[in-house]
């Protein structure tokens, strides 16, 4: 395994050994009945993973460290809830990060490349990537490009970092934050804090009847 250089790339390793769907969300979901693939990091042989754009935009991407992808709806109204990682090594990487997904009018697209979409779901897993979403009848011929109905992006900042923003800052609805320490630690995305975390990101969690997290 090649050696991490920086701390976006030492999070993205940790986060290829995670699952399909983000620990903690597995029977919660973003309050949709979907399903959910890893978009981001995918295996360093692959090239052509999922990424976040604007409409009518072909250059400013949105490439999330971490990206899950919960697909949802039916075959003619479908959408995506995503749910993001990105580590922040100073603060001001931590503002231009924040920047990309503060609350606007503007919509938001998931595109999943063709490539991508015709890939096998995990080493262990042979079934198409298309196939699992369970909103195409048939192997793509072109990207599939999504509205994002619901966003949660997870913060994850240098323990000094992380320690001077919670005693001055008030996040966002859509925003978590937590030190890395909790991502690249050695029990990984197994960590039972990690997990029961992630858990709250849920839109669930604002309603009464959540369950809190379980071992997914």
């Amino acid at each position: 395994m090649a050696v991490a250089t920086s701390l976006d790339s030492l999070v993205r390793q940790k986060l290829r050994a995670w699952p399909q769907h983000p620990p903690g969300l597995a029977d919660y979901g973003m309050g949709a009945s979907g399903a959910w693939l890893r978009g981001r990091p995918g295996p360093p042989e692959e090239l052509d993973d999922p990424y976040l754009k604007l409409p009518g935009s072909n250059r400013m991407r949105s490439l999330p460290d971490g990206l899950w992808l919960c697909f949802g709806g039916t075959e003619r109204d479908s959408f995506v809830d995503v749910f993001a990682i990105e580590a922040c090594g100073s603060f001001a990487n931590l503002l231009d990060k924040r920047s990309r997904f503060a609350p606007s009018m503007h919509s938001l697209l998931a595109v999943c490349p063709t490539r991508w979409l015709l890939g096998q779901v995990a080493p262990n897993n042979n079934m198409p990537r298309w196939r699992h979403t369970g909103l195409l009848r048939t192997a793509p011929a072109e990207p599939l490009i999504l509205p994002v109905r619901d966003i949660r992006v997870m913060y994850a900042l240098r323990p000094r970092h992380y320690e001077a923003f919670v005693s001055n800052q008030v996040p966002h609805a859509h925003e978590f934050f937590a030190p890395v320490t909790a991502i690249i630690g050695p029990e990984g995305w197994q960590h039972p804090t990690l997990r029961a975390f992630i858990a709250r990101t849920s839109p669930r969690a604002n309603f009464w009847e959540f369950a809190g997290a379980t071992a997914a």
